[in-house]
């Protein structure tokens, strides 16, 4: 028994020392284990480096955008060429607010009437819009500013051809400086038709009761248009006796010419009238022998005071 007892002694003693050597030998294994966790740590700056410059170069491309937008976003100002206007400026640049906004910040430069913008004015653009411009573009730097120059450029080469295009609006002003003459073809006067005369002045005859023709006869068909000598004023168009239907017209200079024998009337009493302008119809109407113009001009309205008609007419500048 006591051999035994001696064999069991080592036994437990070899079993206490396995559990001491276990343990042992977890303490040995778990060394192993932080070592190589401190290896790891050990080496980990040796990875960061290869890993810290792709940050560095992400970084950089971030703030290199921020100052390009810092700087688009600066006011700047834009000079008006010919054919620009505000809406057109607003919607090239794209500027926040439109027109209206860029019209309230330069109202000053401007005026009253945002339509009323000149070649050469400075307007500030404020700086919303060219922000997204920069953001729109691929590239930050000095690639969209170089860019944009050739736009504005090439703009401008066609501006002129639409300011040429602008420019004979401003035309009518100077419209005033021919209308001289209009009054020169107003003065003067005209054959009162086409046709020749058939009888002249003062041709004695009984046919007529002052004993001589008042007037003068012009060859008219019926029908054919009669037009005043000269501008003037009418002062009796109707049924006048012997005359049959006529005008009498009352010019400028106190003469008044008379026009008989008409077949119609387009004219009235107190009615203006112009040289040239259409009275009536000739015809045969009164005491006629056939279709004429019988033509007088008078220092009076009333019959009896006849001067000489063609002299007149030529001493007016109408052709006869």
């Amino acid at each position: 028994m006591p051999a035994k007892g001696k064999h069991r002694r080592p036994k437990s003693l070899s079993l206490s020392r396995g559990f001491a050597v276990a343990g042992t030998g977890g303490a040995a294994l778990a060394l192993p284990l932080i070592g190589a966790a401190g290896a790891h740590a050990a080496g980990a700056p040796a990875v960061a480096p290869a890993v810290a410059p792709v940050v560095a170069a992400q970084v950089p491309v971030a703030l290199q955008a921020t100052p390009a937008a810092a700087v688009q976003a600066a006011p700047s100002v834009y000079t008006v060429v010919p054919g620009d206007y505000l809406s057109k400026i607003a919607a090239e640049r794209h500027l926040s607010g439109g027109w209206e906004q860029l019209y309230a910040d330069n109202r000053e430069a401007v005026g009253g009437n945002p339509s009323l913008i000149h070649p050469g004015l400075k307007l500030d653009l404020g700086g919303a819009g060219e922000a997204s411009e920069a953001e729109a573009a691929p590239e930050a730097d000095a690639k969209p500013a170089a860019q944009a120059e050739p736009n504005p450029a090439r703009k401008q080469a066609e501006k002129p051809a639409r300011a040429q295009r602008e420019a004979p609006a401003e035309a009518p002003a100077e419209a005033p400086a021919e209308a001289p003459a209009a009054p020169q073809s107003a003065a003067a006067f005209v054959s009162p038709v086409s046709g020749g005369i058939s009888t002249q002045y003062k041709v004695a005859g009984s046919m007529w009761s002052s004993g001589y023709h008042t007037g003068v006869d012009f060859i008219a068909g019926s029908g054919t248009s009669v037009k005043a000598v000269g501008a003037g004023t009418v002062v009796s168009a109707g049924w006048s006796g012997s005359y049959g239907n006529e005008v009498v017209i009352r010019h400028a200079d106190g003469k008044y010419s008379q026009y008989a024998h008409l077949s119609q009337l387009s004219v009235s009493s107190g009615q203006s009238v112009t040289a040239g302008q259409s009275i009536g119809l000739s015809g045969s109407t009164g005491n006629s022998t056939g279709p004429h113009l019988h033509f007088e001009i008078r220092t009076s309205p009333s019959y009896g005071s006849d001067m000489d008609p063609i002299a007149y007419l030529r001493s007016k500048g109408a052709s006869l």
